[in-house]
């Protein structure tokens, strides 16, 4: 209870003259309180026993992994198939949660121990029992402190910036490591490749038109579009020098 002292252990004893055998059922004290949650809902949302506000964030969680809030009014929940099982209704307000709630939450099972009062010696005998407790988080306080301050904030940016700037390094040295290999690995065929790459980036750079690498062979003008365009190119030309003679001497159509 809360009026009970703290205390490393406590005797059982019963008068008689037999063994008995017993059974200790202890009921823990959670701070914040914990609920067991009904055997349906705990395993619909992986639940077993939490405090208030862990329960509703899973089913919050389960409602969007699942996609049932209301595309039109957002303030409902669309039961599926188990949610109308345990809450029996197809359809319940966010606000009504914790409400509906209330009837699948438990007090938490108590901690069960198999004890035996033996007469067989007459001297005290003392049984150790390990019991699993949640407890604060010793570095909980120490971490809050350490994001809120000033100082730590910039020591955090800064040791942000050095991992990027690793990340980059690291890039960078990959993708040498895989020039030198593919180099090694067959020169011929990635020096081809490497030209042909850097070729297209200077024409991406320079606005080249055309294809300079192939234009500068002699096959590339015995092709059958050579003497068309080679027409056309010209008529323009002339048609270009034509226009510029009729403006120099005024000459109108």
């Amino acid at each position: 209870t809360t009026t009970t002292q703290e205390t490393d252990g406590f005797q059982v004893k019963r008068p008689g003259d037999k063994t008995v055998k017993c059974t200790i059922l202890l009921l823990l004290d959670y701070q914040p309180l914990q609920f067991k949650l009904d055997q349906r809902l705990a395993r619909l949302l992986g639940v077993h026993t939490q405090t208030r506000p862990v329960i509703i964030s899973a089913l919050w969680q389960y409602i969007k992994t699942h996609k049932l809030q209301d595309p039109h009014e957002k303030e409902y929940v669309n039961c599926d198939q188990f949610l109308k099982q345990i809450f029996q209704t197809e359809k319940m307000k966010f606000a009504e949660i914790p409400q509906r709630l209330n009837p699948l939450l438990n007090p938490p099972d108590p901690v069960v121990i198999k004890h035996i009062i033996t007469v067989e010696d007459l001297a005290k005998k003392t049984a150790c029992y390990d019991i699993d407790v949640e407890v604060d988080d010793t570095m909980k306080t120490q971490m809050n402190n350490f994001l809120l301050s000033t100082a730590s904030q910039q020591e955090i940016q800064s040791l942000d910036t050095k991992i990027h700037e690793t990340v980059d390094t690291i890039n960078t040295l990959k993708t040498n490591r895989e020039f030198f290999l593919s180099s090694a690995k067959d020169p011929q065929v990635f020096m081809n490749k490497w030209l042909e790459s850097q070729s297209k980036d200077l024409k991406t750079m320079t606005d080249v038109t055309g294809n300079p690498e192939e234009e500068r062979r002699v096959e590339y003008y015995y092709q059958p579009w050579v003497p068309e365009g080679v027409t056309r190119y010209f008529y323009g030309k002339i048609q270009q020098k034509r226009a510029e003679l009729e403006t120099s001497f005024g000459v109108r159509h």
